[in-house]
């Protein structure tokens, strides 16, 4: 399983890229990536810039249709020859726990299309495992117009992890905390760096 770091947001909220706010003293992608270099064969960012991201260790891919939001990105790493199924998370979740994701990758069997945890009644897709299967109603669905990622999952097999499986490895839901204006970088704890 290789995992994805989807970077390519249109970043409408903030004046730089969200992945470069720092937490505990190191840019979210700097420290995600690390994380997952530990647990996956390859760790990839799908990003519409890559120059930005040179400087990290992973491969860069860029989005195979622009502008249709996480599908798309999701969609461009599965797309890969050599890719059959992706832990997906997104460039501004600075809390990823790295223990969750090592639950779920036990708990994926390959039978389903994708494999989401619930936390607050929700599906978090965005902290997700997907299959190469899913390629063909990705692409039928963004075609379609239609970004919703949690829409989405009710087209296809979608198995999940129950809120009470996650709250005993991350009771307060850290790992899908997402920081989308300054507001929650404050309010987090993040600091910018425009290095």
């Amino acid at each position: 399983m290789d995992a994805v770091i989807l970077a390519g947001g249109e970043n409408t909220r903030m004046p730089f890229l969200k992945g470069f706010l720092e937490f505990g003293g190191r840019k979210i992608i700097t420290s995600n990536v690390a994380l997952l270099r530990g647990i996956f064969r390859r760790t990839f960012i799908v990003t519409n810039d890559p120059a930005r991201y040179f400087s990290l260790d992973a491969h860069l891919v860029g989005d195979v249709t622009k502008g249709k939001g996480p599908l798309g990105g999701i969609l461009s790493a599965l797309t890969l020859p050599d890719v059959s199924e992706v832990f997906v998370t997104a460039c501004d979740m600075p809390f990823i726990n790295v223990i969750l994701i090592q639950y779920m990758t036990s708990k994926w069997d390959g039978k389903g299309d994708v494999l989401i945890p619930l936390y607050k009644g929700r599906s978090q897709p965005l902290f997700g495992i997907y299959s190469k299967k899913t390629v063909k109603i990705i692409e039928e669905y963004i075609t379609s117009g239609r970004r919703s990622v949690r829409e989405f999952l009710q087209n296809i097999q979608a198995t999940y992890i129950s809120q009470e499986e996650v709250m005993t490895i991350d009771p307060e839901g850290r790992s899908f905390v997402n920081i989308n204006t300054m507001e929650d970088s404050t309010r987090e704890g993040g600091r910018v760096c425009l290095g």
